[in-house]
C-alpha cells in the first residue's frame, strides 16, 4: 500500500503543477515551504525541453522559486545522457528544438547540423519545438526516412497553457513524421519512461515507495510513477479533469492542486 507518510522525496512536474504558462499558482510557495519544513526533498522534473537548465532556473527565480542544477531534471538532459551511453560516437545532430534547447546540447559537446541534405547528422533529435518551421520539419522527416538513429525527447501530445490555443508538443510532431515516413522514434525519453525517477532514487539512496511523482497528467506523470514503482500523485490543476479519470486505473492519490497535497502532508504525524 502506497503511503504519503513514507515519502522522502518528491519529483515535481512544473507546467500545470506548479505554474501554468507564466502564472505561478498561489499555493505553490506554501507547498514548497511545507516540503522544506518536513524535510522532504524535491526535484523539478519536466518533459518540456524547450528551455535549457539555465533558462529554467532563471524562470523559476523570476517566480520567486529558488533552485539549482542539482535539483533540476529535463528531457534534454535525459536525451544527452542517452546519447552518451548508447551512441558515444555521435556528435553531430539534426535537432527540432528551440535555440535554448539546442544550447543545452551544445554545452554538452554536441554540434547542430544545418538544414542541408549534404550536412548528414549522426542522429536525429526531435523535441517540443516552439520555433518549428515547415522546412525543418521536412528535413527531419527526410533524415528519419534515411534510417539514422532517431531520438525523441518526450511523448506529450500537447503542452498545457492558459492561452486560448493548442500548443502542439513533441508527441504530435512525432506523429507527423511517422505519417510522412512510416518511421517511429527509436527511443522516446521523458515521462512515462522511468529513467529520470530511477536517477533520483539512485542519487539519494531511496526506495521506490519513498519517492513520489507529482503531476497533472495520467499518461506521463502517473504512468512514470507506475513504471518506476513509485508513488503517483495526480493534481487537477493542469491537463487532467475529473471526468478523464472515469474508467481508468486510478492514481495512488488525487488532489485538486499541490496546495491540497501540502495540507495533507502537513497533517501527518
Amino acid at each position: 500500500m502506497k503511503s504519503l507518510a513514507r515519502i522522502r522525496h518528491i519529483a515535481l512536474d512544473m507546467d500545470g503543477t506548479l505554474y501554468l504558462g507564466g502564472r505561478l499558482f498561489p499555493w505553490t510557495q506554501g507547498f514548497l515551504e511545507t516540503l522544506r519544513q518536513r524535510g522532504i526533498g524535491y526535484t523539478f522534473l519536466t518533459n518540456n525541453p524547450t528551455k535549457s537548465v539555465a533558462d529554467y532556473l532563471a524562470k523559476l527565480a523570476g517566480m520567486g522559486i529558488e533552485a539549482s542544477e542539482d535539483n533540476m531534471l529535463t528531457t534534454s538532459l535525459a536525451a544527452i545522457d542517452w546519447l552518451r551511453e548508447n551512441l558515444p560516437q555521435a556528435r553531430r545532430l539534426f535537432m527540432l528544438g528551440t535555440p535554448s534547447m539546442v544550447s543545452q546540447f551544445e554545452k554538452a559537446g554536441f554540434e547542430a547540423c544545418a538544414d542541408d541534405p549534404a550536412d548528414r547528422p549522426d542522429a536525429l533529435v526531435v523535441s517540443f519545438d516552439m520555433t518549428l518551421t515547415y522546412d525543418r520539419l521536412c528535413r527531419a522527416a527526410w533524415w528519419a526516412s534515411q534510417g539514422i538513429p532517431y531520438i525523441a525527447t518526450n511523448p506529450d501530445r500537447v503542452c498545457p497553457t492558459e492561452k486560448e490555443t493548442i500548443l502542439v508538443d513533441c508527441g504530435s510532431i512525432q506523429k507527423c513524421i511517422e505519417e510522412a515516413t512510416g518511421r517511429r522514434a527509436d527511443i522516446v525519453l521523458g515521462k512515462p519512461d522511468p529513467t529520470m525517477l530511477q536517477e533520483i532514487m539512485h542519487r539519494h539512496g531511496l526506495k521506490p515507495f519513498e519517492v513520489a511523482m507529482v503531476g497533472d497528467r495520467v499518461y506521463t506523470d502517473i504512468a512514470m510513477a507506475r513504471n518506476a514503482g513509485a508513488v503517483g500523485i495526480l493534481v487537477l490543476s493542469g491537463e487532467t479533469t475529473p471526468a478523464m479519470l472515469e474508467g481508468i486505473t486510478p492514481p495512488d492519490f488525487v488532489f485538486d492542486n499541490v496546495g491540497s497535497l501540502g495540507e495533507a502532508l502537513a497533517s501527518l504525524k
